[in-house]
Parts: structure tokens; sequence; C-alpha cells
């Protein structure tokens, strides 16, 4: 058992001052049932806690961290860009230039606007389709995560016509009422839905994660994402595709040129930031000059195109766009995962792993996972075993069952074979043949 006394010093006085200790719950480790981890520092694809004890990171800021931590080429260009001023709520030719390179990048944007987090970008950009189309309902599915703004937080109810129930306390009904949350990869359930044009005229748009990232990697099903572009375009509801997790994540162009899909509006985070406080929404001209000062949909932020946030973005950007780079990334990838995948064929062992792109869940307890009830079917009990195990041998993975973990470029051969290595040395001890 490592001996982590600083640690336990440090997290004994943030829970006098800070709601659990954290900033974010999933970071206590609460399920775990352990001391979560204090990080000191970074680099490459290790993280030091506290105490010294150093870590092969497969949690990279949440997928934030492509290029593993304290890049470089990132920090230089941050250097030097803090020595101008780190912040003027005012426009800046920064905000112009990573604009341009998201607009080149993705096919399906024509303009797009900065804000800090994920879940502004997902909020605001539910505003503007409802503002856009002058309808109330929004459509999201069960098991996909997009902030945490008011109507996101909702469950589904006893049938997929039953509208959402909030899941959060501090929620009004009357707020949720208009949100619809219906199984993911699920036609019929939809078609139950958007058949019925009491309900389906008054849809504004359908969100979704095109690759489930926060149940586990849980890719949709093509014909489920054809059946929705085709769907919202009859009802002249907008289709959204969240890809704060996915964008420039699983390929230069997202999860949207992965299924040759077009959504009206695209939600980006983590990796646009390149490890910094940005995410961004954009899309059609048409609907993004619905914005003001042009339009009517209001939309503000202080640190909306943050300087610094913008450089570490766009020195982000053209880090991915090196030659061969996803090539590279997919090669590390498939020197972890394949060989485990080959060893649970081999054995029979009642578990998977699904990937996309560089993110990838190992689930225990299932063959496949398609959705939410599949997700919570898997073995829970033998993750918190497996996520001690590894945290105890220096690996650090996502602290849940039920999220991806994150290849970067920085991912060292040797460290991702010691990965692989301890994973099979549980995976023998812990699954029954």
């Amino acid at each position: 058992m490592k001996h982590r006394a600083k640690s336990q010093k440090i997290y004994d006085a943030l829970c006098k001052i800070i709601p659990g200790g954290v900033n974010s719950p999933v970071r206590s480790c609460k399920g775990m049932g352990q001391l979560p981890l204090i990080v000191e520092e970074g680099f490459g694809d290790i993280i030091l806690d506290a105490d010294g004890h150093q870590y092969i990171d497969f949690c990279g800021s949440w997928g934030a961290l492509i290029h593993g931590h304290a890049h470089p080429i990132i920090l230089s260009a941050v250097r030097k860009r803090l020595e101008k001023g780190t912040s003027f709520g005012i426009a800046t030719a920064l905000e112009g230039e990573l604009a341009k390179e998201v607009v080149t990048l993705i096919d399906s944007i024509e303009k797009i606007r900065f804000v800090s987090t994920g879940t502004e970008a997902t909020m605001s950009a539910v505003r503007l389709a409802r503002g856009f189309t002058k309808k109330k309902l929004i459509v999201k599915f069960i098991g996909n995560y997009h902030g945490h703004a008011d109507f996101f937080l909702t469950q589904a109810g006893s049938g997929v016509l039953e509208l959402s129930r909030a899941s959060s306390a501090g929620i009004p009904e009357d707020i949720v009422k208009h949100t619809l949350t219906l199984p993911y990869n699920d036609i019929e359930a939809c078609s139950q839905v958007f058949s019925n044009p009491a309900i389906s005229d008054q849809i504004a748009a359908v969100i979704l994660e095109p690759i489930a990232g926060n149940m586990g990697v849980v890719p949709a099903e093509k014909s489920f994402l054809k059946y929705l572009s085709t769907e919202t375009k009859r009802m002249g509801a907008l289709l959204i595709f969240d890809e704060v997790i996915t964008g420039f994540r699983v390929g230069m162009k997202g999860a949207q040129d992965h299924f040759s899909i077009q959504p009206d509006l695209t939600c980006f985070g983590k990796i646009i930031g390149g490890g910094f406080p940005a995410a961004a929404f954009g899309g059609r001209g048409d609907i993004m000059d619905y914005l003001a000062p042009l339009g009517p949909v209001y939309q503000a932020g202080t640190l909306s195109g943050n300087p610094i946030a913008m450089e570490a973005g766009l020195q982000s950007l053209r880090l991915l766009q090196e030659p061969h780079f996803y090539d590279h990334l997919q090669r590390k990838t498939d020197r972890l995962i394949k060989p485990i995948q080959e060893k649970i064929d081999q054995k029979g062992w009642n578990a998977c792993i699904q990937q996309a792109g560089s993110m990838f869940t190992l689930f225990f307890g299932k063959k496949k996972v398609k959705n939410l009830v599949d997700a919570q079917e898997t073995k829970g009990v033998v993750f918190t075993q497996f996520f001690k195990f590894m945290f105890e041998h220096g690996f650090y993975i996502p602290p849940s069952p039920h999220e991806a973990w994150f290849i970067s470029a920085a991912h060292e051969d040797q460290h991702l074979d010691q990965t692989r290595d301890a994973i099979l040395t549980f995976m023998e001890k812990a699954m029954p043949c």
C-alpha cells in the first residue's frame, strides 16, 4: 500500500473549505472507496502525486491532453502569450486564427463561437436551436452527458413518451418538462415520439454524443445517426452533435466525419483548449448568425476567447495536423488494447474493450455495451478491485467503470506494454474462465 500521508493531509484541508474536497465529483474517487489522487505535476504521459508517487496517466484531463502533459511547443507559445496579457474581455486576432482552423478542418462548421466550458457550449447550442426554430422541446438520450445545465440533468420516465424528471436537486420540474429523454441507439423508441405530431412539431433539437464517452465508450450505430439526421430535417428540428470529447480525438474531423453525418450544430471542448479552459459551438452560418449581436439569441462570457486558451488551442490543433499524427496515435492504442481483446477472446472471459480512435473502455461482465442499461449491468465490484490494483501499481485510470480512457501522443511504448501486462495480470486472477 502506497504511503500517501501528504496527500491525505492536503485532502483533509481541502474538505474543510471545498465541498467533498473536490471541484468536480468524480475526482473524489468516492465510488472506489479510497483517498483521491492529489496531483503535483505532470509531464508526457506521467503524473506525480503530492507524495512523489508516479503514475502512467490514462485520464489525460478527461481527454483534453491528446499531446500529453506539458507539451513543450504549447508551453513555449503560452509563455510568450502570457507576457502580452492574460485576459482582455475584448476581441483579439488570435480568436480568428483558432476559429479559422476549426472552420477549415470541420466540414459542417461555417461559423463558430468560443466559450469556456463544454457545459456552456451545449447549453448555448440548445438555446440557439430553440431561438432559431422557435420551438421548445429538446431530445436527449439516456447515458449521454452534456454538462450540468438544468435541462440536461434528467432521467427517463416509465415510458418513452413520458417527459423526463430532474436527476438533481435544485432543478424545478418546469425546466425539465421541455426535455424528452429517449433510449440511445433505439430507433423504434424514437419513432414512437417522432411520429406523434403533437410532440414532433414542438421539437427544436435532438442532441447526442455520436460516440458516448460517459457511460464508457459506446458508439452510436450508423443507422441510428442516419435516422436522426433524416428525422430532424423532416421535423424542422436541428441535429446537435456533442463532440466535446470526440472532436479532434477520434480523427481530424471528429466523429461526424467517421459516420459521414453532418449535424446542424456541433459542440467542442477538451482538445480545442489545448489543456486550458476553452470550448466552442458552431455550425451553419444562418443558424449561428441568430446569436447576438446579429440576432435575438443572447450568449456572452468575460473569458470567452481568452487569449491564453486560444493560443494553447491553436498550437494543439496545429500539432494534430503533423503528418501521420492519427496513424501514430492509433498504433499506440492498438499496441495496448489488441493483446487484451485477443486474450479475452482466447480465454472466453465475460468482458470487452470498446474503442473509438484513441479512446476506449474495458468493461467487465459484458460482451458488448450498446446503451446505458448494458453499461449498468457491467461488474462494478470487479472494476473497483481493478482500479485499486492499477492505482497501487502506478497506473491512473478514470475512477469510474463508465468513463473513457485516453491515449495521448506522449504515451511511450514501454509504458503501454507495462500497462497491458498489468491489466492481463489482474484479469488472469479475477476473471473466471
